[in-house]
């Protein structure tokens, strides 16, 4: 009878051992969600640095291939910077469109005007460029997360502030916007010596050879150089 009552007791686990086995397993299992978290969060952070480049990418493919597509007009400067906000002129299948790129909210902005081809409805697009509110059909917001930009124009090697008197060059083709225009613009009001076309001399500022752009990210600063090709 003793030897069966010893084999019975043998068969069970005490309460004690149940409660240890317990708390061993509440202790595998804390343990198993940490590092299912931190998994979890790596793979988040992961997708997120994906995008973030991804975006950074596609951002600076539209920026050269504005840049890359500018089309002096005679008009007005096919390139303006005031600090914060770049204009240009730049051409595309079915014209002339006005481009503008902007640092606000620090977000990065581009905003396009319909592509025309009449010098007059460009200069009226260009006009409005310089009043832009933001909520103008055309308007996106290309990058997030932008806390400073710096812009640098290289002429004959030399890096220059693009707010400094440019070189100036005989003016380019008036009927650049189209060949379809009647009548004309005669230039950007506020163009003066430091940038536009200069109707008593027909000067205009020559384009820069290249430009330095210098993005402050949360992640670092980006800069990135964009070769100006030579117009006729």
């Amino acid at each position: 009878m003793k030897t069966g009552r010893s084999g019975h007791r043998a068969a069970g686990f005490t309460l004690v051992e149940v409660l240890v086995a317990l708390a061993v397993m509440a202790i595998v299992a804390g343990l198993a969600w940490q590092g299912i978290d931190a998994m979890a969060r790596s793979r988040v952070a992961g997708e997120a640095a994906t995008q973030r480049t991804l975006a950074l990418g596609t951002v600076m493919a539209q920026w050269s291939q504005d840049l890359q597509s500018l089309r002096p007009t005679g008009d007005m400067p096919a390139l303006r910077y005031d600090g914060a906000t770049l204009r240009l002129t730049r051409e595309t299948p079915d014209g002339v469109q006005v481009v503008v790129w902007t640092l606000r909210e620090q977000g990065w902005w581009r905003w396009a005007s319909p592509a025309v081809a009449r010098r007059g409805e460009l200069q009226r697009w260009w006009e409005q460029s310089a009043q832009l509110l933001g909520n103008e059909p055309g308007t996106l917001r290309m990058l997030d997360a932008v806390q400073a930009l710096q812009l640098a124009y290289n002429r004959g090697g030399v890096w220059t502030n693009p707010q400094s008197t440019g070189d100036l060059a005989p003016g380019g083709d008036a009927g650049a916007a189209g060949t379809g225009g009647t009548g004309g613009a005669t230039g950007d009001a506020g163009a003066g010596a430091a940038g536009g076309a200069s109707a008593a001399g027909g000067l205009q500022e020559r384009l820069p050879d290249a430009l330095r752009l210098t993005l402050s990210l949360r992640e670092g600063d980006l800069t990135r150089i964009v070769l100006v090709p030579e117009r006729p």
